[in-house]
């Protein structure tokens, strides 16, 4: 019998002002990916957070970081991944760009290509990370904000 494991995970759903995901395809993955990684030794889900998004995204700065929830995934029966799903927002004015990632484990070196979606039209996500796209604040359309000002 094989004995279950229990792997932590931060996953961060990196939104900017106008509600926009930040997302990449990964290598060894069907489908899109967010922010993600192993919680390292005596670190917490927030502080792997910030450092996944560094070494993921280049992107430093993470405003109004807030847990949204954590769950158990299981992948091929016997492993199980408690992954910590949090939102944080940024300031990033390009559209796409390429990091190279920078963690020094398996995809050290990889090239991510990055890009922005809409969470209501996300779909494909590797790994079931969309689980929880739900939980992200609404951002109101650019029609309904000048139908307020009318």
């Amino acid at each position: 019998m094989n004995e279950v494991t229990h792997v932590q995970k931060a996953c961060a759903y990196v939104t900017r002002s106008t509600g926009e995901l930040l997302v990449f395809e990964g290598p060894g993955h069907d489908g899109l990916q967010i922010p993600k990684g192993t919680l390292e030794p005596g670190e917490s889900p927030r502080e792997a957070l910030h450092r996944e998004v560094l070494e993921e995204t280049g992107l430093g700065t993470l405003n109004g970081v807030s847990h949204l929830t954590t769950d158990v995934w299981t992948r091929r029966r016997s492993k199980r991944y408690v992954r910590h799903f949090f939102h944080a927002t940024v300031h990033e004015p390009r559209d796409r760009w390429t990091h190279v990632v920078t963690d020094g484990g398996d995809e050290h070196g990889s090239e991510f290509e990055l890009s922005w979606v809409a969470p209501p039209t996300a779909s494909d996500f590797a790994l079931d990370l969309d689980d929880y796209l739900p939980l992200l604040p609404t951002v109101p359309s650019a029609e309904a904000v000048s139908s307020y000002s009318d």
